[in-house]
């Protein structure tokens, strides 16, 4: 949490990009939509659910900046020497960072229930807890291209084209069907983006089951790719960490 807080500017960054995106870009969207779409009536609160994980996705990242800021200062030596396997100092660093994420994101998930609401308090809960191995999985993946990279300029230069592909490569912003009528192969790839898994999960807790990629009356698919997306960039950090940091050493 300290080293996420030394982040000030950006977080303030964040909280006003979230809040902008809500009183302006949402609203505005919403009353260009013709209303003869059966879309229309929803889109204020699809876009909000939306903008939701874009902010959870972007503070999970954080955690791959933690890394070159504890390669900077020797952490990583001092971690490499404690009586922990590479394998729980990755999957704790990935569940600390999904954590924290929820800190941060924790006050503008309860904005946005105070615009969406909700119906169904156990299928929030079900939600809720999915998004849980969402924010993990981000971190995961974010550890792993750190990892992998070893530089702090590739790193941010590579994550920001990636930031911007992964998220509007997904239902984050736009249904499924109107992904369909655009490109037939961008909405088949969108089916298979963790943030589309974890946006209409999300959507699907707060009841707002119209025009979801998956079927709303089963989110098991979505859950279940939340899962392997989490288990997947789990091991492969590991198996990243223990070639990469073999012999105690960042360079």
């Amino acid at each position: 949490m300290r080293l996420f807080l030394q982040y000030k500017f950006l977080i303030i960054l964040r909280a006003i990009w979230f809040a902008a995106q809500i009183a302006f870009f949402g609203i505005i969207a919403s009353r260009m939509i013709d209303p003869k779409l059966p879309l229309a009536d929803i889109y204020f609160e699809y876009y909000v659910a939306g903008v939701v994980i874009m902010m959870l996705y972007s503070t999970s990242v954080f955690i791959g900046y933690d890394i070159f800021e504890e390669a900077e200062h020797g952490v990583f030596e001092y971690l490499l020497s404690l009586p922990v396997s590479r394998r729980e100092l990755v999957l704790g660093r990935s569940i600390g960072g999904g954590i924290r994420s929820f800190v941060f994101v924790g006050p503008l998930i309860v904005i946005a229930l105070f615009v969406i609401g909700f119906t169904n308090p156990l299928n929030f809960l079900i939600a809720f807890l999915a998004l849980f191995l969402f924010a993990f999985g981000v971190s995961g993946m974010s550890i792993t291209i750190a990892v992998a990279i070893k530089s702090p300029d590739r790193f941010d230069i590579l994550m920001g084209a990636f930031n911007a592909f992964i998220v509007r490569l997904s239902t984050a912003m736009y249904p499924q069907a109107i992904l369909q009528k655009t490109s037939q192969a961008y909405a088949a790839l969108a089916q298979f983006n963790p943030i589309t898994f974890a946006s209409d999960l999300f959507r699907w807790g707060t009841g707002i089951e119209q025009y979801l990629t998956m079927d709303p009356t089963m989110p098991l698919a979505a859950i279940i790719g939340l899962v392997i997306f989490f288990f997947t960039f789990t091991f492969i950090g590991v198996t990243i960490y223990e070639k990469r940091l073999e012999g105690g050493g960042w360079q």
